[in-house]
This record gives C-alpha cells, structure tokens and sequence, in this order.
C-alpha cells in the first residue's frame, strides 16, 4: 500500500487561531477546547460557533441533571442600611466550578435577587402544602364573589395559582437584573457555560422587623 496515499486520505482539521479562541471564550465563556471545536466545525465563523456553543452547553446542561452536586458556595448580599440580608447556597459538582467567576457572580446576583423579591421557596414543591391550599381557597371564594359560572371555576383558580407559583417562587421569577429570562434559564445557562450541573440549594432572607 502507498503510504502517501493512505495520508492523502485523512482529512485534515481547519486550522484555528489562538485570537479567533480567545474571541469566542472572551463572549460566551466556554471553555478553551469547546471554542476550538466551535470553531473547527462552523468552519472559523464566529457566529455559527456561538450557536454551536449555545446549543450543545444546553443540551449537556440536561444530561447533567441526574448528577451530583456536592460542592458550591454561599452568596451573600446586605440590602438598605443593612435591615435586609439574605444567603444563598448554589451547588456544582467540583470546587473547580465552584470558585470560577461565573457561579461566585451567579451567588451574589441570586442573594440581590432574593432580597429584592423575597421568594418563598426556591421551587414550586417547596412551598408548604398548608400555604398552597390556603390561597386555593382565597381564590376559590373570589371567583364565587364575582359569580363565575361553577363549570369553569376550577380553571381559574388553577389560573391564579400558577401566577402565584411564578411571583413566588425562585426559579420562576423573572431574574432582576434581565427580566427577560427566568432565574431558572439563568442557572441552566451558567450550568451550560461550565459544562456542570448547577443547582439553588435553599436560601435565607433576614429582614428586621419581619418575623417567619
């Protein structure tokens, strides 16, 4: 067999550029050896290796879920002189992860978040059954005020009760500070950017004068 003929087969690799690495990391944060590979497979166009890189940190984001999360670290933010505090706890998979930039930012912006909309639980599951069917009957008895016929009474108080799983729940709160996305899709990019699973563990919110 000749040998020349056998390399001639081996496709060669695009050739990408140090700068053109440190670009895409510069504006998505992913990793060194992901940006190469972006790269290589959008054929040097920037753009396409951004969707690349968003679209497969998302789907290795989901295949994470079933992983362990025993590292993290506790954010923490004091609000208004002081008379609100509050501490969130985020947990990832390494202490690697968990002293990169982008989950110690993720902590700090969760415990502003909390204190600014004083969640009452991190998921809708959560929350105490006692508290969920208590507003079910507060609603209930409004519909029946404002004489809602009796067939769809139920729906909307099924209605009113996922409004309130939104406004009062972590993960589905609009982020303060991007109300465009959920805290949820803001964690499930962080997880995505670091290639681990990320999770809100529970929170505490102080505020004086408040009793539980």
């Amino acid at each position: 067999m000749n040998t020349s003929e056998t390399k001639n087969e081996v496709p060669s690799t695009m050739s990408v550029s140090a700068s053109q690495v440190k670009e895409l990391r510069d504006r998505t944060g992913a990793g060194m050896l992901d940006c190469k590979k972006a790269l290589e497979e959008s054929g040097g166009d920037m753009e396409a290796a951004i969707d690349f890189l968003r679209s497969r940190g998302a789907a290795k984001a989901a295949k994470r879920a079933e992983k362990a999360t025993h590292e993290g670290v506790v954010g923490h933010y004091i609000h208004h002189g002081g008379r609100i505090g509050v501490l969130v706890e985020v947990n990832c998979e390494t202490d690697f992860v968990a002293n990169t930039d982008d989950v110690q930012e993720l902590a700090r912006d969760l415990a502003m978040h909390v204190a600014a909309t004083a969640p009452l639980a991190v998921r809708v599951d959560d929350i105490p059954e006692d508290v969920v069917e208590r507003e079910r009957q507060v609603y209930l008895e409004q519909v029946r005020e404002e004489g809602k016929p009796e067939h769809i009474q139920e729906k909307i108080v099924e209605g009113k009760l996922r409004k309130f799983f939104e406004e009062n729940t972590l993960l589905k709160q609009p982020f303060v500070k991007d109300t465009e996305k959920t805290v949820e899709e803001l964690v499930t990019e962080i997880s995505a950017r670091t290639g681990e699973k990320i999770e809100v563990a529970r929170f505490a919110r102080l505020a004086v004068g408040e009793s539980d």
